[in-house]
């Protein structure tokens, strides 16, 4: 019976050892442990951006539409996209059917002005022509009277008075028709310079839509590569679209020479941009590219990023090398190199354990177990962080938790001298 219960407790003693060391082989090749990194510190923001041009010329309609109450105007017919095009050469036509019915309408009225000018200038000349007549008549007249005063000097008293006032009334009557006459012809001239001015109007007028009519048809002011110009909503300018003529550009012509890339950036990276940051980029169209760029401009103010609550600050890049198949459009990454700290000590972020908000520590790993290390930690990237204190590069620490530790007390720096 002893022996028995000798060895139940044999056994017993073995299978615990068993477990104990089985489960102790287990967290051993389960533990995830590390050593930091020392040497150069890159961080880099990501983004997705889209090719353009540094400078380009835009294709615009007619400028005078708003004068004639054409605030709006479709696009009839337009080159493909891509298109290159030489200096004068032909990009689209406008809808010129609501210009038509003006053109109609004005027609109309230059027809009633040079009417009204005609019967104008017929009538002050007959007028004119009447009040000269009348004016030859009367000095005919007073001239005859003076011819009986003269013939009536042995006449009596009585008949003289009355010759004198006879030639008086004719003079009187002479000098009040050449005061009328004046008055016409000024009447006449008023008139004149109202209708021509009018008749100017009109042909003016018309003349001016003449040449909006031509203007519909849209050449090129350069030699390019026709670019769509796109609305507010980002929906490029087509065949069957409209444009408004606040803003009548119809396409644009992009100076290939020097592109960019316009990316957005989130508001919670954007104070790491700054202007003359190196940026690395690639081509979604040609991966075994690989372009350089530095960033010229960063955006003062956010917007709304479409269908999120997130705001984007726009940042425009510009690309070093000048490459023939760069083309609007064309979808880029961008790897901005916000900053570059040398001589650094690194350690992957999964290595970080907080408690509460104030302290920051690290698992260390040693011959006798496991230390929770303050540590004071830097800049951080996607991936690693900097750790400016409390770390060696021979230190090993783990990239997990181990629950037995939960109770144990944190190393807390030491204060300089």
């Amino acid at each position: 019976m002893n022996w028995k219960i000798i060895a139940g407790s044999v056994f017993l003693i073995a299978l615990v050892f068993f477990l104990f060391f089985r489960s102790k082989s287990s967290t051993v090749a389960t533990e995830l442990v590390v050593k930091p990194q020392y040497g150069t510190f890159q961080i880099d923001i990501v983004t997705t951006g889209e090719l353009e041009a540094k400078s380009s010329v835009d294709v615009l309609g007619p400028a005078g539409l708003r004068s004639i109450r054409i605030y709006q105007i479709n696009i009839d017919d337009i080159v493909p996209e891509g298109s290159l095009v030489k200096k004068d050469d032909y990009i689209a036509t406008l809808d010129n059917s609501q210009l038509i019915e003006t053109l109609k309408n004005e027609q109309n009225d230059l027809e009633e002005s040079l009417s009204k000018y005609t019967q104008v200038k017929l009538d002050t000349a007959l007028e004119l022509r009447a009040a000269r007549d009348e004016l030859v008549n009367l000095e005919y007249a007073v001239e005859e009277k003076k011819l009986i005063l003269e013939q009536s000097t042995y006449e009596p008293p009585a008949t003289v008075k009355q010759a004198n006032i006879d030639l008086e009334k004719a003079q009187r009557e002479l000098s009040q028709a050449r005061s009328n006459y004046l008055l016409k012809y000024d009447k006449a001239v008023a008139q004149m310079q109202e209708a021509t001015a009018e008749l100017a109007d009109d042909q003016n007028r018309l003349d001016f839509l003449n040449r909006i009519m031509k203007q519909l048809r849209i050449v090129a002011p350069e030699d390019g590569m026709v670019i769509y110009a796109r609305d507010w909503n980002g929906k490029k300018k087509t065949t069957g679209t409209q444009i408004n003529t606040w803003q009548p550009i119809v396409a644009t012509l992009p100076d290939l020479s020097t592109m960019v890339s316009k990316t957005y950036v989130n508001e919670v990276d954007i104070r790491k941009v700054k202007g003359g940051q190196h940026v690395n980029i690639g081509l979604d169209a040609f991966p075994e590219k690989k372009l350089e760029g530095t960033v010229i401009n960063v955006a003062n103010v956010g917007e709304q990023k479409p269908n999120s609550d997130s705001k984007v600050f726009e940042v425009t890049i510009e690309i070093h090398d000048s490459d023939t198949t760069l083309r609007p459009a064309m979808t880029t990454s961008n790897n901005i190199v916000a900053q570059v700290i040398e001589d650094a000590i690194f350690v992957p972020l999964e290595s970080i354990f907080n408690q509460g908000d104030s302290i920051t520590y690290v698992i260390k790993k040693n011959r006798i177990g496991y230390t929770k290390q303050q540590v004071i930690a830097g800049p951080s990237n996607d991936n690693q962080i900097v750790i400016e204190q409390g770390v060696a590069q021979d230190d090993q620490l783990l990239l997990s938790y181990p629950a037995e530790l939960e109770d144990k007390e944190i190393t807390v720096l030491t204060a300089g001298p």
